[in-house]
């Protein structure tokens, strides 16, 4: 370790890739620009691993999948004006699903800067991540640098996580300091709390006394259960209580597919047991879960104010809103979900002896409809038909993202989820197009494994130049797309409600004509029977793929579910 007295002489962008490195970060995305040389240049000569990607907002959704995937935070970063713009279009993706990132953006020199003086590429940066961040500061003097890089990543890291920015000047990057050594050895456990809290004795014997009486228990496991390495104590919770468990969107893999305790993942799209469990439910124990619209109807929340509200949230904003609780515990979820299981031994559970076995066969009944649609053999495809085709053919090792907005409905419904950190989607953002960065990153995470993208042909549309990055990167993601060659929920709706078709038709393009012309694997896919040959030719390249696969549109039987949660607080609800 560095003594005291020792001192170096760095630019501010050497000092910030300094401070990276104490907290450990590995993973840095980006575009390069010249403003951002001094930091390229600190970059370059470091450990932390550079990915140049061929748009910022996909820089952001890349280190937002490296949080979700491993709990670490990544450095996502824009050259000045356009390119914080573009940055904060993927900044959306981290904020909305409580993904800490840490997006740095340069800008012009401090002479010409906050106020602007109108030269090109101005811009208030710092302004336009307000919205988008859970915090941000503008680096006026290269001095300041350890401090408000150590409080930006406190501040993504604390509590509930996500985004935080510095918007860094041109010349405060290149400037150079003479700098105590010591500044650069300070570890994180120094500057930011590493132990969350444990909840509170009254609230917690009072959680404990709810749940022990409940009749009809149901566990919602949200992120922050996987953010806290809380899987294993929600299993041996819902074991205990032979309650049925729900994970959100965030927390797929909380129990896994095959699990005698699992009714369905994701909230409305999963199907009538999920709706019938709500329903039923006398004690709902909510863990890491903020209650987004994905668990909404026309009424509102699933958590009506007739439930007995076990709510554990490390975010105190999160209890009470908008569900009510009959009681809060503001905890981590792994050390209250300890702590109960410490409170409920010896005490006999009260639930009902057919409370899980009737809701396991609604979803089997179920699982059923879902197999008779998938048995379609009709051309184009049916996208339950491919869906479950690809279901069968992952490896069992397969990381897997699902894209598109319908699209992720059917992969949602027929992938098999056997683990946490395994399955990955966008439900806060729902950005289209999210999928190929994302699973770029997750290959750079786990090189040795398997990694699909599973999307739809609009939303392939929005970011399929990532395979670019991912020839170059030589990350062999193999992307599959549902073709059916429309926006298809748009133009069913535009159908439906107007008689009209506008701008829907996507008719036309080759997707894998497309892959082949940047440097990957390409192949068109027209049966079901033609899958599984066509995945091995593509693991088997080691090569990044597309398999344009194509489908028809015919909706998903939960799409009902998924319009009612938009009509909430209509006068005809």
């Amino acid at each position: 370790m560095a003594t005291a007295a020792a001192t170096l002489r760095l630019t501010g962008g050497e000092a910030l890739v300094r401070l990276l490195q104490a907290e450990g970060v590995r993973e840095a995305f980006g575009i390069v620009g010249g403003k951002l040389a001094p930091l390229l240049h600190a970059l370059s000569r470091s450990p932390v691993g550079f990915v140049g990607v061929r748009h910022e907002a996909h820089a952001a959704i890349m280190a937002a999948a490296v949080h979700a995937a491993s709990g670490r935070i990544a450095l996502a970063f824009g050259e000045m004006g356009p390119g914080g713009l573009n940055l904060a279009a993927g900044a959306g993706v981290a904020f909305n699903n409580n993904l800490a990132v840490l997006l740095v953006t340069t800008n012009q020199h401090r002479a010409a800067s906050y106020p602007h003086r109108g030269m090109f590429m101005d811009m208030d940066t710092h302004a336009l991540f307000a919205p988008l961040t859970k915090w941000r500061a503008v680096v006026h003097d290269v001095r300041r640098l350890p401090e408000l890089v150590r409080s930006a990543l406190r501040e993504a890291l604390a509590g509930r996580p996500g985004p935080v920015h510095l918007d860094i000047p041109h010349d405060v990057l290149a400037a150079e300091h003479d700098w105590s050594a010591a500044e650069f050895d300070v570890p994180p456990e120094r500057y930011r709390a590493l132990h969350a809290p444990r909840p509170a004795a009254a609230a917690l014997a009072q959680a404990a006394d709810t749940i022990a009486a409940a009749r009809r228990p149901l566990l919602v496991a949200g992120g922050g259960v996987v953010r806290a390495d809380a899987v294993d104590a929600v299993r041996s919770l819902a074991a205990h209580l032979r309650a049925p468990v729900v994970p959100t969107q965030m927390a797929l893999g909380t129990v896994t597919s095959d699990s005698p305790h699992f009714i369905g993942h994701g909230g409305l799209v999963a199907g009538d047991a999920v709706r019938q469990a709500f329903d039923g439910a006398d004690v709902v124990v909510a863990v890491g879960c903020r209650f987004s619209s994905w668990l909404w109807d026309e009424r509102g929340p699933f958590v009506r104010r007739e439930h007995r509200l076990v709510n554990i949230n490390l975010d105190a904003s999160a209890l009470g809103n908008p569900a009510l609780h009959e009681v809060a515990l503001l905890a981590d979820a792994r050390a209250a979900l300890d702590d109960l299981m410490l409170a409920l031994a010896g005490r006999q559970p009260a639930s009902e002896a057919d409370w899980l076995p009737q809701l396991r066969e609604h979803r089997t009944a179920y699982d059923a409809r879902l197999r008779a649609m998938a048995a379609d053999g009709e051309s184009p495809m049916h996208p339950a038909a491919l869906a479950a085709a690809i279901g069968l053919a992952l490896p069992h090792d397969a990381l897997v993202v699902f894209d598109g907005g319908h699209t992720s409905f059917w992969s949602n419904d027929l992938t098999p989820v056997r683990a946490p950190r395994s399955c990955f989607h966008d439900p806060g953002m729902s950005q289209l197009g999210f999928g190929l960065p994302f699973a770029l990153a997750l290959q750079r995470l786990h090189p040795q494994r398997p990694v699909f993208n599973l999307t739809g042909d609009g939303s392939f549309g929005f970011t399929l130049q990532e395979l670019d990055t991912a020839r170059r990167e030589a990350l062999p993601v193999v992307t599959i797309v549902h073709n059916n060659e429309a926006w298809g929920v748009i133009r069913a709706g535009q159908r439906a409600a107007l008689d009209i078709e506008v701008g829907t038709s996507l008719a036309g393009t080759d997707h894998a004509a497309i892959a082949r012309g940047f440097g990957c694997i390409g192949e068109r896919v027209e049966r079901v029977a033609e899958l599984p040959a066509a995945l091995a030719r593509a693991l088997q390249s080691r090569r990044p793929a597309v398999l344009d696969c194509r489908t028809r549109f015919v909706p998903h039987p939960c799409m009902p579910a998924f319009g009612s949660m938009n009509r909430f607080g209509h006068a005809d609800a």
